[in-house]
Order: C-alpha cells, then sequence, then structure tokens
C-alpha cells in the first residue's frame, strides 16, 4: 500500500561503508511526527525512515533545514509486525542553502 503525505524534514544523514565484511549503505531521514496527546505528553518528535542508498543524501544535500517535502510511503507487513518504508521524497521548492 502506497500513501503519500506533506512532510517536514528535520535531519538528515547518509552511511557507506563495511563493518565485520558486511557492506551497508543507507540515508536516513527524520521527519517530523506528532507525538500522540496525553496527560503527560505534548509536543512534536522526529521519526527516522530509511530512504535508500546514500546517494539519496545528495538530493537534498543543500537544502536548509527544516525543509517541506511530499513524500511516499510503503506500508509492508510480514504477517506479523508492519512496517513504514520511505520510497520517495520531494522537496516543495529548492532551497539552497546560504554560502558561508
Amino acid at each position: 500500500m502506497l500513501m503519500q503525505s506533506d512532510v517536514v524534514v528535520t535531519a538528515f544523514k547518509s552511511s557507506k561503508g563495511e563493518m565485520n565484511g558486511k557492506p551497508y549503505d543507507s540515508t536516513k531521514v527524520y521527519i517530523e511526527t506528532g507525538m500522540q496527546a496525553g496527560e503527560r505528553s505534548k509536543g512534536i518528535v522526529s521519526t527516522e525512515y530509511t530512504w535508500g542508498l546514500s546517494l539519496n543524501y545528495d538530493l537534498i544535500e543543500k537544502l536548509e533545514l527544516p525543509f517541506k517535502a511530499k513524500a511516499t510511503f510503503k506500508l509492508v507487513n510480514n504477517g506479523r509486525d508492519s512496517k513504514t518504508i520511505l520510497v520517495d521524497l520531494v522537496p516543495e521548492k529548492v532551497q539552497p542553502k546560504a554560502a558561508n
């Protein structure tokens, strides 16, 4: 099942290398998620999603944080647990970082 949502990206990072002979390659994206309001909780947290390979980092590297984007998620289930996967992320508009 694919779902689209307007999101706010608060952070991102890429990782690529090898550990104990096993290669790894990914981009992690942190997206604002509303906390379920309760008696002793309120606010906004960021949820981590893996977004493909480290090459995806290059697509958003120059954007100023936080930024708004259209996200496509895929909900999958192994028969016991559900997981939400970030399939695509398209920033609303280009917002390059200011030159230092």
